[in-house]
Parts: structure tokens; C-alpha cells; sequence
């Protein structure tokens, strides 16, 4: 049992290699564990032990494939798990039934649980962040960043979906960043957006790093699809944002203004503004608590 972002990930993408490797590096040589119990069949319950977002299915099902265990997952990807619920069944939910040999069920428990529990961790606080951004009357958009760990972008990436979050670029090839060290070593935004779009065609947008409003107005002139205002104060964004669509209101140039730096969910609500499309923070995602998953054998 997964969920409709599950149809995203490719049926032999690099994902399940990356499985593979995930499992190599964990037994590198000797399985001594392994050794120790050996391959009696046995049938382990997987508990959910913390309030959260479910995610990262698909990828811990792709770990007990590996093992050639079987599974049934008993909670959908996306459920939010509450206090509530937790309570009422003695602190832990049982999210997955897995059978098969002692030494694979014990093969598979770490890296599976691991991921779930990343995964479900940004899930969960991209869903909190977006939940507090509707609750204010923002209408715009919240996304994760480009900081991602290396490695696992793909699982945080998907994670963000789950939450109910936009993405943001995948990659450096995904669209044009141009932050403030391009422009330093371009001379110019205007140059750097010309060059950028002498290459990246009509299918990839350009955004542009601003620190001011007079940088915003060069890269809006420039032609550049998004502008990112870096690090302002709350007040300040505001009435930068405010100006710079009554500015160009009537014109024919079209741009969305997107806020980055420093958010989090304790200083959202003084960012909050409608003139600003997008809000990104890579609070989603870096340094967010994971949700706690074990695996034990029934007895």
C-alpha cells in the first residue's frame, strides 16, 4: 500500500540503486548478526512511535523487496498519525507487518527504518508549516530548497511532496538560480540573465537573488521569470513586495516574487504577505526532527 506520489518515482530509476547501495554499505563484508540467528522464518511488526506524517513508503518497501521479505503495509502514506491515536494503542501503531528469514528481516530493519524516519520527518514538517501558512490566509505557495543532503534528495524532495509542499528545483538543471556570487562574477544582472537565457531556451525559467529593490527592478527589466528578496525583515519585504507590483501593475512584464532566508515556523507569521508568491525555507527539511519508527519480531 503506497500513495499517488509513489507514481512518481520510475520503475527502474536510480532510486533502487541507490537502495542497493544503502544496503552494501551497512554489511560491507560479514553479516555476524546474520550468522547468529539465521534464516528462520519469522514475522516482525513495524511500529510507528511518534506523532507524524507517514512517508517514504515506496522506499522501505523497496528495501524489503531487496531482502526478499514480504510486507503489508497497514497505514497509508500521507495518514497523520495524532497524540490521540498514539495514546489510544499504548504509545505505537503497528504501520507494516514483514515476514520472512530471521537474518533478511534483520538485513532490511535499519536502512528501512531510517529512511521512513527521514522521510516522515520533513513530510511532517512541511505538512505543520503548511498547515500554519493556510491558517494565516496566505495563498501563495511554501517550498523547500536546494539544501538537501547529497545522496537522499530524491527521498527529501519526495518527502516535501507528501507534506503538501512545493519542491522547488530539483537540480542545478532544473532552472536558472542566479544568486549574488553569478552576478558578482558575470558584472552585471542584466548581463548574467542575457547569458542565461542564451542557453537555457524558453522551457527553463531564470530567477534572480535581490538584496534591494533597485537590484528586483533590474532583474524584472532584465526578463527574469522569478525574483527572489533575499534576507529582509519582515516589515521590509512588505513594502518591497507591495511596491514592486504596483510598480509594474499594467505592464507586460509577468514575474512572481518569491521570499527566502531565515524562515521558520516560530517567524512565519511576520513574513506572511499575498504580494509574495512564494515562500521557500529550508526549514522543511534541514535540521527537522524525524518521527520514530522500530521493528521487533513477535514473539
Amino acid at each position: 500500500m503506497s500513495s499517488k506520489y509513489a507514481n512518481l518515482l520510475p520503475v527502474n530509476g536510480h532510486w533502487k540503486q541507490q537502495i542497493t547501495d544503502f544496503l552494501t554499505e551497512d554489511v560491507p563484508s560479514f553479516d555476524y548478526g546474520a550468522f547468529v540467528v539465521g534464516d528462520k522464518q519469522e514475522t516482525a511488526s513495524l511500529y510507528m512511535k511518534a506523532e507524524g506524517l507517514i512517508s517514504g513508503v515506496p522506499f522501505a518497501a523497496e528495501v524489503f523487496k531487496q531482502c526478499e521479505l514480504e510486507v503489508e503495509w497497514h497505514h497509508k502514506e500521507g495518514e497523520y498519525v495524532t497524540p490521540e491515536k498514539l495514546a489510544e494503542l499504548k504509545g505505537k501503531i503497528v504501520v507494516a507487518t514483514v515476514k520472512g528469514p530471521a537474518n533478511k528481516i534483520l538485513l532490511a530493519e535499519r536502512t528501512a527504518l531510517n529512511l521512513l524516519a527521514r522521510s516522515s520527518g520533513i513530510a511532517t514538517q512541511s505538512y505543520v508549516t503548511k498547515k500554519l501558512a493556510d491558517e494565516s490566509g496566505y495563498q501563495g505557495l511554501i517550498a523547500g530548497t536546494r539544501k538537501t543532503t547529497p545522496g537522499l534528495r530524491q527521498l527529501e524532495k519526495y518527502s516535501m511532496l507528501v507534506g503538501g509542499v512545493d519542491p522547488h528545483r530539483y537540480d542545478l538543471s532544473s532552472m536558472v538560480m542566479l544568486k549574488d556570487n553569478h552576478i558578482a562574477s558575470t558584472g552585471s544582472i542584466t548581463e548574467a540573465v542575457k547569458s542565461a537565457r542564451s542557453v537555457c531556451g524558453f522551457a527553463v525559467k531564470v530567477e534572480v537573488e535581490v538584496s534591494t529593490e533597485t537590484d528586483a527592478k533590474e532583474a524584472i527589466d532584465a526578463g527574469a521569470d522569478v525574483i527572489m528578496l533575499d534576507n529582509f525583515s519582515g516589515p521590509e519585504l512588505q513594502k518591497v513586495a507591495q511596491s514592486l507590483k504596483k510598480h509594474y501593475q499594467g505592464s507586460n512584464k509577468s514575474f512572481l516574487l518569491e521570499c527566502s532566508g531565515g524562515l521558520t515556523l516560530q517567524n512565519l507569521s511576520t513574513y506572511l504577505c499575498n504580494d509574495i508568491d512564494i515562500y521557500s525555507t529550508s526549514s522543511i527539511h534541514q535540521g527537522c526532527k524525524i518521527v520514530d519508527f522500530s521493528l521487533k519480531i513477535n514473539a
